[in-house]
């Protein structure tokens, strides 16, 4: 976040204090933000969560995944805590573990965040389109397009009929000559 940003905050007012917060909260429930936190997670995996008590990054592990929260183990307390998937960042499996403590601002820079992949719609398909999607399941289906409904596609996936929505497909390119 920009610095001069920051060292403004304390002299907004509440009024726009709480705008910015509606402001935040929009983008934290933004679907596309939970569809691409949801790609890069699976359960056991280690992450570090902001704990909204204390303000710090604690150390973790994913249990369960959601629509809008995760179920983490925290593993200094041993407890359970479910948090939005804005909270959580993903832990550099090559990096040894941080034993609990939060990274300070001498670690390493990350890259420049990627923006949120676009949400499919309605009009980007077509009866006969090969798509593929994730199941509630986190298994990757491939199937083609059978019918368009209003707010879904009805999909034949190996024989299984699949209603999905818009927003969780992708197409599926044939790279064959």
């Amino acid at each position: 976040m920009r610095i001069k940003l920051i060292e403004e905050l304390p002299m907004a007012s509440s009024a726009e204090l709480y705008q910015l917060s509606w402001v935040i909260d929009q983008l934290l429930a933004d679907p596309r933000r939970i569809v691409q936190a949801r790609s890069e997670l699976h359960t056991g995996q280690r992450v570090q969560y902001f704990n909204w008590e204390d303000g710090k990054l604690r150390a973790a592990v994913v249990v369960s995944m959601k629509d809008r929260r995760v179920t983490v183990l925290d593993e200094a307390a041993r407890a359970h805590f479910t948090v939005p998937y804005g909270a959580l960042m993903p832990v550099d499996q090559s990096q040894p573990a941080a034993q609990g403590q939060a990274h300070t601002a001498s670690a390493p820079q990350r890259a420049e965040p990627t923006p949120p992949p676009e949400i499919a719609r309605r009009e980007d398909f077509r009866v006969g389109s090969r798509v593929s999607f994730t199941d509630q399941n986190l298994q990757h289906r491939v199937g083609l397009i059978v019918r368009i409904n209003q707010r879904t596609a009805t999909l034949d996936c190996d024989g299984q009929t699949w209603r999905v929505g818009f927003g969780l497909l992708r197409r599926v390119v044939d790279a064959a000559p």
